[in-house]
């Protein structure tokens, strides 16, 4: 199996079970401490629940597709202009789509109390999966705040 390059000077592999590299960097960011054996166990396990809740759909499937759903097409950031600051909307690019939708499902899936990791993860898949749920509300609030506040548009940059 060949090694393939990405943009962040680092090697990365497909992961074992499903030879996507979408699992590799899910797997990587829901890592804490180093432990990614135990990030695999926890991803694999909450994969295998969805399995099981959605049995007309592979897993793969309902994850990237929930992945999907929470990537962002806009976003705000701060542009200071003659001593106000504005919120001016811009795109995001596909690379920070990507990552702010991991990021937003483990901030969701980081944030609940009272389960295992596995079966927090898979809920919040299967919401996202379902256009619903706190990663796609989240993406919702960035859409509506770059839609309140498109009239500084023209300070983008």
């Amino acid at each position: 199996m060949a090694l393939q390059y990405r943009s962040t000077e680092v090697f990365l592999r497909p992961d074992v079970r499903f030879k996507s590299m979408l699992v590799t960097k899910f797997i990587n960011n829901l890592m804490h401490e180093g432990k990614k054996s135990v990030a695999e166990k926890v991803f694999y396990q909450a994969m295998d629940v969805l399995g099981t809740r959605f049995e007309d759909k592979k897993p793969l499937e309902i994850f990237e597709t929930a992945v999907g759903n929470v990537k962002p097409l806009v976003e705000v950031k701060s542009k200071r202009v003659g001593g106000a600051t504005y919120q001016v909307p811009r795109e995001v690019s596909r690379k920070r789509q990507l990552s702010l939708s991991i990021r937003w499902i483990l901030v969701a899936v980081r944030s609940k109390k009272g389960k295992a990791t596995y079966l927090k993860l898979a809920d919040e898949l299967s919401d996202a999966y379902k256009k619903q749920g706190v990663s796609i509300t989240k993406k919702e609030n960035t859409h509506k705040m770059a839609e309140a506040n498109k009239a500084f548009a023209h300070f983008a940059w």
